[in-house]
């Protein structure tokens, strides 16, 4: 069974990018949120296994949306998706309830390892 993925992010591009190399690797794309806000409902509704999210987003960023979600999850896979130099950011995801980080702009590779670390 293939794992279902949430990819949270506001450009695109990078949702995109992200959608095509956790495809080619087998897994399921399930929704795609841009805010934080709708990465909170959505991950409610959807319930995937993994969640990509942004560290910056409007409404509301994606650290307090980790933290929204694993109030209610607290088994929730989160991996990070950082810009350079957001390194402090990323320590306070963790700290949040994230699992793990990929650095933008990343590699392809580097996205799938994080991701098997996220799922153990």
């Amino acid at each position: 069974m293939s794992h279902t993925v949430l990819i949270c992010d506001d450009a695109i591009f990078m949702r995109t990018m992200v959608g095509d190399i956790l495809t080619q690797a087998g897994f399921e794309i399930v929704g795609e949120a841009e805010t934080g806000l709708q990465a909170v409902e959505k991950y409610q509704q959807l319930r995937p296994d993994l969640v990509t999210m942004d560290i910056v987003m409007p409404d509301m960023g994606g650290i307090d949306a980790v933290r929204e979600i694993c109030k209610k999850d607290p088994n929730a896979k989160i991996l990070m998706c950082s810009a350079m130099g957001q390194q402090a950011l990323v320590v306070e995801a963790i700290q949040a309830g994230a699992k793990d980080f990929v650095v933008k702009p990343f590699q392809p590779s580097r996205v799938l390892e994080a991701v098997q670390r996220v799922l153990g």
